[in-house]
């Protein structure tokens, strides 16, 4: 085996609440972050020395997989369709949709007459614009309401800093207009001579919404809202009505919004109801009234009020969908005639439809045993047409029109697989294993129908944030399960999966039961006689790469590989040091061990960098990237370095990080799959698979 980097130590530490923690390897963070992530090329050349080196090392290891990485490649390949296209959505006379050409790294974003689909428009082409840059993102686009204009956003660094740019889509040039430092949210007025867009702060923290008159030099934009809390982001949008811009300004569980008449733009924002700490809210209009989703008032699992418009502070709230515990309300869809609520009981998503006059409500029902549901709304309000897409992890993704009226389910598109694919040669199931406190966290599972239990297994996790885990179809995954694996997903908590309290159970003082429950699955799918014992490999990334961390360190022996793909694994320096774009953010979900010495002490528990001792630890791939604003590049990079100076085994550690890229990986969508090649091809690798 090639010999790997060694990191040279510094004597650096931090001070809190009387405590003095070493941390020998912080000069992989660049003293000019800020400038690297949007110009990757000032970067120190001793940091970029050494990652580069880690590059090759990881490359050299890898080397004797090169014909398996190619082959994953081809197969993962091979299941996408290369000339596939979305279903159009209308909207008035057009109709818009992104289609792939073939050979593509990136879609075209197009549209065609309603009444003549046949002739379509090129409205932007990703290749094109993409062309010559080591990373391009086309991350939001709004047309005007009178179809003349296309604002699109656009990132050449994967740090999330946006510029925003106009085009005439009648002669297809750009205007002159150009926006910077901008994030992906924005929105035109009515006027369409009007854009109102955010900004990103120093520090990379959305934090502003301006009005931008077209025609008009960037400087003279007008800021209607300035988030003074660096904890909060914020946003803007428009309501499905659109009769209104709306701000959204938030943390991890507090939220406030404002909006402003379409038709009137440069009026003052609007506040609808003031923030209110622990209360969420969101809202979109409906004709005299505005319909808000929020957990006010102890409504745990959030229910459904209306607010009137004049006057739509909280006092004047009213129950339209009351809570009801152990039913999460995940979102709704309005339409001048019904609304649709997304919900999850028992772990599984339903849509239920709701008359605006008289209340009838009705139920989409789905038959398999675990799925994913989505709610696809649609850009026309005065419509009755709803657009969802279902899939599982046998079925691929289905896109339905649904006629709010008929209850006619049409489908409009079913997800192809080139290479061919038989629902009926898998199987999905859904467990729960037993935790130690009494809880049970669901499993979602695939395997090939014939395949040989205890199989090989790759466990993925998240548990953060109330982000849940869709039991949806993924091509890439096939390239594991066609090879006997069995391929996992643990619900853990600190996701939503069973409602908001799966949420709390699993955040701030309680966290370290997401840790628990992961390993839990993971023991449960070995006693089942599903997982093979010396044959689990753990996935996760961004947090869900702080949970490969922590079971790094308290279970290293129950897992055969881990990956962590852009980790949050130096979790105690980063939540110390509020100038990086999250953190102050991030103090809601984690706690403040700035202020708080018992936070502080419970984060040095399980912070995975703090807690790297001299033990065996499993093979390890870590991914980083170096524009990544969320997780940034030296988590990762800190993490090996120790790891590789501690740890007492020959097993391999490998970081690769994307010198062109941030926390999304690759650009393009075959860059994408080799990167999951390297991936698939490092776990069998370690498993002797390979």
């Amino acid at each position: 085996m090639p010999t790997p980097p060694v990191a040279r130590t510094c004597d650096a530490h931090m001070e809190h609440h009387g405590q003095r923690i070493a941390d020998p390897y912080a000069w992989l963070r660049a003293e000019n972050w800020q400038e690297v992530m949007a110009d990757p090329s000032v970067l120190d050349p001793e940091i970029r020395a050494y990652l580069e080196a880690e590059n090759a090392y990881t490359e050299a290891v890898m080397a004797d997989t090169e014909a398996l990485q190619a082959k994953l490649f081809a197969e993962m390949k091979g299941r996408l369709k290369e000339d596939d296209a979305s279903v159009p959505l209308p909207d008035g006379e057009w109709a818009y949709f992104s289609r792939f050409q073939p050979g593509a790294q990136h879609p075209q974003f197009c549209r065609s007459p309603v009444d003549a689909p046949d002739r379509p428009e090129v409205m932007l082409d990703g290749d094109a614009e993409a062309e010559g840059k080591a990373y391009f993102r086309i991350a939001s686009m709004q047309h005007t309401d009178d179809h003349a204009l296309l604002a699109w956003a656009a990132d050449t660094s994967g740090s999330e800093q946006y510029t925003i740019r106009v085009r005439d889509l009648a002669s297809g040039d750009e205007l002159a207009d150009e926006l910077h430092e901008a994030t992906p949210s924005m929105t035109w007025a009515g006027d369409g001579q009007h854009l109102f867009y955010t900004k990103r702060d120093a520090n990379w923290r959305p934090y502003s919404v301006w009005r931008h008159e077209l025609g008009t030099d960037q400087a003279k934009d007008v800021c209607v809202y300035e988030e003074k809390d660096p904890g909060y982001f914020v946003g803007v949008g428009r309501t499905a009505s659109r009769a209104f811009i709306a701000i959204t300004t938030h943390d991890h569980q507090t939220s406030e919004w404002h909006v402003i008449p379409s038709g009137d733009p440069t009026a003052e924002p609007r506040l609808i109801a003031a923030r209110a700490e622990s209360v969420e809210y969101d809202l979109d209009h409906d004709g005299e009234r505005f319909v808000i989703r929020t957990n006010a008032d102890a409504a745990e699992d959030y229910k459904l009020v209306t607010a009137p418009v004049e006057n739509p502070g909280r006092d004047n709230w009213r129950d339209l969908v009351p809570h009801q515990s152990g039913r999460l309300i995940l979102g709704f869809h309005l339409t001048h005639q019904h609304l649709t609520r997304l919900e999850r009981v028992g772990g599984l998503p339903r849509l239920i439809v709701r008359a605006s006059a008289g209340g009838e409500e009705h139920s989409i029902g789905f038959e398999e045993e675990a799925y994913s549901l989505g709610l696809g709304g649609g850009l026309e309000f005065e419509t009755t047409t709803l657009r969802f897409v279902y899939s599982s992890m046998t079925t691929p993704q289905e896109t339905y029109d649904y006629d709010l009226t008929t209850r006619e389910r049409i489908l409009r598109k079913r997800q192809e697989v080139p290479s061919g694919h038989d629902p009926a040669d898998y199987v999905t199931r859904r467990l729960l294993a037993k935790t130690g406190d009494g809880g049970e966290v669901p499993i979602t599972l695939v395997h090939r129908a014939d395949a040989k239990l205890p199989a090989p297994t790759l466990l993925y996790g998240y548990g953060s944030y109330g982000i849940s885990l869709p039991a949806s179809f993924g091509v890439v995954r096939l390239s594991l399960v066609d090879r006997g694996f069995v391929w996992a997903q643990a619900h853990v908590r600190g996701g939503m999966d069973k409602g908001y309290r799966w949420y709390t159970e699993g955040t701030r003082e309680k966290k370290e039961n997401t840790f628990r429950d992961f390993i839990c699955v993971r023991d449960h799918l070995v006693t089942e006689g599903i997982a093979q014992a010396d044959a689990v490999a753990a996935e996760g990334g961004s947090a869900g790469g702080m949970l490969m961390g922590v079971v790094a360190n308290w279970a290293p022996q129950k897992f055969a590989a881990i990956v962590a793909n852009v980790p949050f694994v130096d979790v105690l320096n980063t939540i110390c040091d509020p100038t990086l774009p999250l953190t102050p953010a991030e103090w809601p979900e984690w706690g403040n061990p700035i202020k708080d010495p018992v936070v502080f002490e419970r984060m040095q528990g399980y912070s995975p960098y703090d807690n790297i001792t001299a033990q065996d630890y499993p093979p390890i791939l870590a991914i980083g990237g170096l524009s990544d604003p969320r997780v940034t590049y030296w988590e990762p990079a800190k993490w090996v370095a120790k790891l590789r100076a501690t740890k007492t085994d020959q097993n391999m550690l490998l970081l690769k990080t994307e010198m062109t890229a941030g926390h999304g990986g690759a650009s393009g969508r075959f860059d994408s799959l080799k990167e999951d090649a390297l991936q698939y091809a490092f776990v069998l690798k370690a498993l002797n698979l390979a």
